[in-house]
């Protein structure tokens, strides 16, 4: 094991580990489903500054893109949509996902889709509301994903969007294990890898979360697969490219007296809790 792997590991020991659906599944409090309809208010919290869940879901088709195990998406539909059809590459989560819409009584208004977000088994004009909760910053093609959303969104529809910048504090996505802020910022993918796969290899679920995260390159380096480090300043990038303008836009602190520095460049990726995006299709 590297030294600086050792390093990071003896530090982790003196940071809390923070509430994760991984782990709680693991110790048999709730499925990953139940844990995302719990926290579903959450996904949607920052939108009702501007929006009310009337106008966002009521007698609405809503698409929820990067669903997993669509217990979010089963939130949506609890709060009056028409339909909801959650949209995840992972066929595994199916079972769970129809498990839970069952259990809740709302199958009749829910349905899983294992697609590829970048090419929507859907017609043209056909959904009112596209929520991509927290999957922006995995996704590999993202203006591919937006361009496909406005395709499926009907005029007048709206794309909702919300990722932490990946030098949010746990912009590395690996708080199940690694509960250091920022770890990303201090230490090496390659030493982040080997804590990781060290941290988790004896739990029940262990090589699966292996697998999910880490993917290996034809030379034999393994990197994380699963983020894109999308920041607030390429995401600009890319709207500015596609020549979009959001109707709504924020920079969400992590802190209210983080506010007034959200928008220096030093601050501004590393302070910021999330990016909040609201996109609407012109036409008639």
């Amino acid at each position: 094991m590297m030294l600086r792997t050792r390093i990071l590991l003896f530090f982790n020991r003196f940071f809390k580990a923070p509430v994760h659906p991984f782990n709680l599944q693991n110790e048999g409090i709730m499925t990953y489903a139940e844990w995302q309809y719990k926290k579903g208010e959450d996904t949607i919290a920052l939108y009702l500054k501007k929006y009310t869940i009337e106008e966002m879901f009521q007698g609405k088709t809503v698409l929820d893109v990067g669903c997993g195990a669509a217990g979010k998406s089963l939130y949506y539909a609890s709060c009056g949509a028409k339909e909801v059809i959650g949209v995840d590459i992972l066929e595994k989560y199916r079972e769970e996902a129809e498990g839970l819409a069952k259990k809740l009584k709302l199958n009749d208004r829910f349905r899983f889709i294992a697609a590829d977000a970048t090419a929507l088994p859907l017609p043209d004009n056909s959904i009112d509301t596209i929520i991509m909760n927290d999957s922006m910053e995995h996704v590999d093609k993202p203006e591919a994903i937006i361009a496909e959303s406005l395709r499926v969104l009907k005029p007048g529809g709206r794309l909702y969007v919300n990722f932490p910048p990946y030098n949010h504090p746990f912009g590395a996505h690996l708080k199940d294990a690694i509960y250091i802020p920022w770890v990303h910022l201090f230490f090496s993918e390659k030493v982040q890898i080997e804590a990781y796969k060290y941290l988790v290899k004896d739990l029940p679920d262990g090589e699966e979360r292996i697998a999910f995260r880490i993917s290996t390159r034809p030379d034999g380096t393994e990197y994380f697969s699963y983020l894109n480090h999308i920041s607030c300043r390429r995401f600009n990038r890319i709207l500015k490219k596609m020549d979009l303008t959001p109707v709504y836009y924020s920079h969400e602190p992590l802190r209210p007296c983080f506010r007034p520095l959200r928008n220096l460049p030093l601050f501004r990726e590393t302070l910021l809790k999330m990016v909040v995006c609201v996109l609407e299709k012109n036409g008639s």
